[in-house]
């Protein structure tokens, strides 16, 4: 067998004293009314409160960036209706002076013809 160096009352005494150490750690950990666990929890508290703060504004940046984008886009569909409709007149209009010049054109033909049966 293994020879111990230590008799069971050393290592008895080394394991209760090993008991008190970690016993003695606990007890040394500050309440929760103390004064540095309270700063520290303020401190977390304010650090999460101005998370939170920057994340608010982060999402209203970017609501107000989206409802910016959407008034650009609506502003440049108004726009592009507009010059569609812009488009669509000036071509009615020029279709109108087209049919306007064929019938000036036929009148004239017409006119001619009476004209030359009248002679």
């Amino acid at each position: 067998m293994k020879s111990f160096t230590k008799t069971l009352a050393e290592r008895q005494a080394d394991a209760a004293a090993a008991k008190k150490a970690m016993l003695d750690k606990m007890r040394s950990k500050p309440g929760p009314d103390d004064p540095a666990v309270i700063a520290r929890r303020a401190e977390r508290k304010a650090i999460a409160e101005a998370r939170e703060a920057r994340q608010i504004a982060k999402a209203a940046a970017a609501e107000q960036a989206r409802i910016e984008q959407l008034a650009r886009e609506a502003e440049e569909a108004a726009a592009r209706e507009l010059a569609a409709q812009k488009a669509e007149q000036e071509r009615i209009e020029q279709e109108a002076a087209l049919e306007a010049q064929r019938q000036r054109a036929r009148d004239e033909r017409y006119a001619a013809r009476k004209a030359a049966k009248k002679r």
